[in-house]
């Protein structure tokens, strides 16, 4: 998957709010479906996704969503059927979209038959959300303490700075290429960021969006 995604969330709860919180902060196009009316107002105020109140498994409010142009859709309430059946129904909806689905038990890996993946949000929190709903071109490592994000990025083919090196792409402030493209040394400034390769990038996450343009296109 690329950096500019379209993304429905159904739950508007503590995991799924910080989850689209953080995928916001990276340049995502969020859409949570909550029906809580209370939580809906609560979302709506912060202006970090647009808000649909009502049923997630309802295809009419699904499709409201914007399931036909969506990249994933991640079933982020409380309850695990209620999740299987929101990923289940977008399946139908939109077969080449990415499923994941918040399980409340560790031993459920059976459920991978039915979404292509699952996160336990109670043991990993809303980071390892939002890396199981983009792939696995862009990963943020979930135990990484205080405000900074440690990331294994995949550049772009057609990214701005593919295909150059360090010293010759103007990153901001708050940014850090850590390793080359093979992981066998610390970068340097002739470092090149090839296409395809992956680096270790930390970064604060207020210049997250600027650093996926770069890197992702």
């Amino acid at each position: 998957m690329t950096s500019d995604l379209d993304i429905i969330i159904a739950g508007g709860g503590r995991v799924g709010f910080q989850t689209a919180d953080i995928l916001a902060d990276r340049g995502h196009d969020v859409t949570i479906i909550e029906r809580d009316e209370r939580i809906v107002s609560e979302i709506a105020d912060e202006w970090i996704a647009t808000v649909i109140r009502g049923d997630a498994t309802d295809p009419e409010i699904i499709e409201q969503a914007g399931i036909e142009r969506a990249d994933a859709i991640a079933a982020l309430t409380g309850e695990t059927g209620l999740n299987l059946a929101v990923c289940l129904a977008a399946g139908e909806l939109q077969p080449a979209i990415r499923t994941v689905a918040r399980i409340d038990s560790s031993a459920a890996k059976t459920y991978t038959r039915f979404v292509d993946a699952i996160v336990f949000p109670e043991q990993a929190g809303a980071r390892v959300a939002a890396n199981e709903i983009i792939g696995s071109d862009v990963q943020t490592l979930a135990d990484v303490t205080g405000n900074l994000d440690i990331m294994l990025v995949r550049v772009a083919e057609d990214a701005p700075a593919a295909g150059k090196q360090l010293t010759d792409v103007r990153f901001p402030d708050g940014t850090l290429i850590v390793s080359d493209d093979d992981g066998q040394q610390v970068a340097r400034p002739d470092t090149r960021l090839t296409p395809g390769s992956r680096y270790v990038v930390a970064l604060e996450p207020d210049v997250a969006e600027e650093v996926m343009n770069l890197m992702r296109g």
